[in-house]
């Protein structure tokens, strides 16, 4: 039995139980592996920053958000965490269930401590322009974060972590600079993210702010499992899917011209759109079910995009 497939299987089956979060990251920490913070994961989230962070000044003439809201924190914050870093003054980041702790607080603040004092590593900060004073300070916290709990370590960074209904926020309307995600609307259903579209478009400011998210429309499965495509989930239809997919890690399955039409609906303006093109060959060589037949295999293919929406009265 293929990897993925156990895997599903044992995410369908917690999905109906208490703690389903705990159950799935003690799996994944035992067994796939998949949850440490590894060096392609750190990285991975630098680029995304710091694709934010170039989004938001190239279309809101600005150089830095002062206040940003992030959908999804994880279990690392390192996207917050590097908008610290950048200079914004009031950071928010938002999740459906706490996923990070003191402990993966504290494993993003050395991470980041010893990426930043590494010359190897100096590459991967080419891209920012990061406040010197706020790097001393991450240090410092790095250094001594066994003696600072969990909401000191937060408000040492200017960040605020709460667990929310994304589409019923309290927060004030057109209050923040930036609002962000990444790897996240792919998990969430499409009436579900409707809401969550429009509460983003209620909270951006309308006067040069910017929302910025990143979608990962490939099968998450093949992160896990190198033998399927990233294609594979495709080739189920929706009846089938229903029985493969669970509430711990769902798979919206939708395609770039999906998330495109519900901008429109809501009237989200969409200012830029960087895609990876993905792999026409690799697609071609499965059998599509039928409920994808209304797009193009161009659009079918497209595995990862950047959404960028500027607001202005």
């Amino acid at each position: 039995m293929k990897k993925w497939v156990l895997k599903a299987c044992f995410q369908k089956t917690i999905s109906f139980l208490p703690f389903k979060h705990k159950l799935n990251f003690f799996f994944q920490k035992h067994i796939t592996k998949g949850v440490f913070l590894s060096d392609e994961y750190f990285e991975d989230r630098l680029i995304h920053a710091s694709n934010h962070l170039r989004g938001y000044s190239t279309l809101s003439k600005n150089p830095i958000p002062h206040k940003t809201l992030e959908l999804g924190t994880g279990w690392y914050p390192v996207v917050p965490f590097m908008l610290y870093l950048s200079g914004s003054s009031e950071i928010h980041s938002i999740d459906i269930a706490k996923l990070t702790n003191k402990e993966r607080l504290t494993t993003t603040l050395k991470k980041l401590a010893f990426s930043l004092s590494s010359p190897d590593k100096k590459h991967l900060f080419s891209q920012f322009n990061l406040v010197p004073k706020r790097i001393e300070a991450l240090n410092e916290l790095s250094k001594n974060a066994s003696q600072y709990s969990e909401d000191e370590i937060c408000k040492g960074l200017n960040l605020h972590l709460s667990i929310t209904d994304a589409s019923q926020t309290q927060f004030d309307t057109s209050s923040f600079d930036l609002v962000h995600s990444n790897n996240t609307f792919e998990h969430v259903y499409p009436a579900i993210l409707k809401n969550i579209l429009k509460e983003f478009s209620r909270l951006t400011k309308k006067d040069g702010g910017v929302m910025s998210h990143f979608v990962d429309m490939s099968d998450h499965f093949a992160h896990f499992d190198k033998s399927i495509s990233i294609y594979n989930f495709l080739r189920f239809s929706d009846s089938q899917w229903k029985w493969i997919d669970n509430s711990v890690q769902p798979m919206n399955r939708l395609r770039l011209p999906d998330y495109l039409k519900m901008y429109e609906d809501l009237s989200i303006p969409v200012s830029l759109v960087e895609n990876r093109p993905g792999n026409l060959a690799e697609l071609a060589r499965l059998k599509i079910d039928k409920k994808f037949s209304k797009y193009t295999p161009e659009e079918i293919a497209v595995s990862h995009s950047y959404i960028y929406s500027l607001f202005n009265r």
